[in-house]
């Protein structure tokens, strides 16, 4: 490939679309230089190792992204109807995940794509970037969410985040799935439908009963019927009345 003047970016570039394609584990040094058009030992200049090159696209995108949510998150508090007030707030979380891949400020659908696929790889190394950078602001949502929905304990709180982020991750990954299953009547790829509809689902969830506030009684297994006799067991029966 012709060499781009502007060789950190290509890089950068050049694994954030591997890597969103075909995970981490599965691109090399060498894979992600060849796209770049860059020589192998340029990557270990600017990024000293593979984990540092996935680190610093991290970075690049989760900043700007983070902050978006959060400026929208401040908006979302502000409302006064409560039910008004949790889609402000899951939609500030969702929106900015939706952003055009181009788009830093905005996070970028490829790079939530790339989230998606290292996460199903569960990488260590990953997982501590994650926890580092988005730990405070997913803190942030569950504390705003518990705000307007007190009664609900933390715990389930967070059980229906993660839900949530499940959600965003597959839509973004597969949305020729939706177009498929709906035999071409919703299009997968549309973004501001697939907002309000990971909205609407999520306020749902979030708005359920506590399974721990259910009555136990009705979630106790019936009791089992005893086995229906066989043919032999009920000929034997009938031989002995």
């Amino acid at each position: 490939m012709t060499r781009n003047p502007n060789m950190r970016e290509a890089i950068l570039s050049a694994a954030e679309l591997l890597f969103s394609t075909n995970g981490f584990n599965a691109v090399s040094i060498r894979d992600i230089a060849l796209e770049a058009g860059a020589n192998p030992g340029s990557i270990t200049y600017h990024f000293k190792s593979k984990d540092g090159l996935l680190l610093e696209i991290y970075k690049r995108h989760c900043g700007p992204m983070n902050k978006r949510r959060m400026e929208l998150l401040v908006a979302a508090r502000r409302v006064r109807d409560v039910q008004d007030r949790l889609e402000a707030i899951v939609r500030a979380y969702v929106q900015p995940a939706f952003s055009s891949s181009s788009d830093l400020a905005g996070g970028g659908a490829r790079f939530t794509r790339l989230r998606a696929v290292m996460s199903a790889e569960g990488n260590a190394v990953v997982g501590r970037i994650i926890a580092e950078i988005f730990d405070d602001t997913t803190n942030a949502f569950i504390e705003a969410i518990e705000e307007s929905l007190p009664h609900l304990p933390r715990t389930t709180i967070v059980w229906r985040s993660q839900f949530l982020l499940g959600a965003l991750y597959y839509t973004l990954v597969s949305p020729e799935r939706v177009t498929r299953l709906s035999r071409g009547e919703a299009d997968g790829a549309d973004m501001a439908e697939a907002i309000e509809q990971l909205v609407a689902s999520t306020v749902a969830s979030l708005q359920a009963s506590d399974v721990d506030h259910l009555d136990t009684a009705s979630r106790r297994a019936k009791p089992t019927q005893p086995p229906a006799k066989s043919v032999a067991g009920k000929r034997k029966e009938n031989s002995t009345s």
